[in-house]
């Protein structure tokens, strides 16, 4: 065990001393590293925060069904029971006739000619049924079982749908944006991934060159393969967790420039506020990830480097 440990500690410092050796070498590597983790990055704090904005937004979203004035009781009752059933209904509540009215005096509180034409009318504000869809892209089917109810003193219900219109089309827009953000990030992260192991590639090649006179008389003394290759993993692991670092760094320094600089908390469909807290409350997970895959980019290019080329390069 002791001797596996000083071997090990051997191949640590060795890879260290080659990292600093080889620095003019890895700038090129830790470059496209540091933009490939930095989408990486982006990529999930965006993912995150446009997906709080859709469930902000469909959390708001419900359907009203008016009911006529000769509505019964039993049949109203009857109604809410059959919609509580349904798999696509969280919930379902309902307001009175007088309950409207008070609303709509509180709402117009500073509107005298509202005031006093409702006053005058009586109470024309019917009273209503609110449905909460679980899913509002599954209000559809909640329409079906409303146009199949028993219940028919009912008003028209898509009157009272609020996925409609500018709502639907604000939240239609988000989910759509947030799919093209995926597929993108996601295409963008296996190029540049690709073309940060072509480059670690090439510079543990280069490394492997320079050395082949050392590597040439290690082997002669009896090295293994495992024990010349570990001081080239070692380095490129280095590179990895440089470049994670530095790409944190750097979203670390977007989002401060971004609260200083903007007056407002949103960026288009990117709640920057939200995006901000996000990434600091799960900022150790997230470098933690950011570390996990610069380790695992820089390990596996450099395990397939030194494994072909210290096979049938050096002799």
């Amino acid at each position: 065990m002791k001797r596996k440990f000083i071997t090990l500690s051997r191949v640590v410092n060795a890879g260290m001393v080659n990292f600093m050796r080889n620095a003019s070498l890895a700038v090129a590597a830790i470059a496209v590293m540091v933009v490939t983790l930095t989408i990486i990055l982006f990529s999930l704090v965006s993912s995150e925060t446009l997906n709080h904005t859709i469930a902000q937004i469909a959390d708001k979203i419900d359907i009203s069904i008016y009911l006529s004035d000769s509505v019964t009781t039993d049949q109203r009752t009857a109604l809410m029971s059959e919609l509580r059933k349904l798999p696509e209904v969280k919930s379902v509540s309902y307001t009175s006739k007088d309950q409207a009215l008070a609303e709509y005096k509180a709402a117009n509180a500073n509107n005298k000619d509202l005031l006093t034409a409702i006053n005058e009318t009586g109470n024309p504000l019917p009273a209503s049924i609110q449905v909460d869809p679980v899913d509002p892209s599954k209000i559809d089917q909640i329409q079906q079982v409303l146009d199949q109810s028993s219940t028919t003193t009912l008003e028209d219900p898509q009157a009272g749908t609020s996925y409609s219109g500018d709502r639907k089309a604000a939240i239609d827009k988000i989910a759509h944006a947030t799919t093209i953000l995926k597929r993108v990030g996601i295409v963008a992260v296996v190029v540049f991934a690709l073309v940060s192991m072509l480059i670690i590639f090439n510079t543990i090649q280069m490394a492997i060159f320079n050395r082949r006179d050392e590597i040439t008389i290690m082997r002669l003394l009896g090295a293994t393969t495992s024990y010349i290759r570990g001081p080239f993993v070692v380095e490129s692991i280095l590179y990895g967790i440089l470049s994670a670092l530095i790409s944190v760094g750097i979203l670390d320094v977007l989002f401060v420039v971004a609260s200083s600089a903007l007056q407002a908390s949103s960026l288009g469909l990117l709640d920057i506020g939200y995006a901000s807290t996000y990434f600091y409350d799960h900022f150790f997970v997230l470098l933690t990830l950011q570390l996990l895959t610069g380790i695992v980019i820089g390990a596996a290019s450099s395990t397939i480097a030194t494994r072909r080329y210290l096979k049938f390069k050096i002799k």
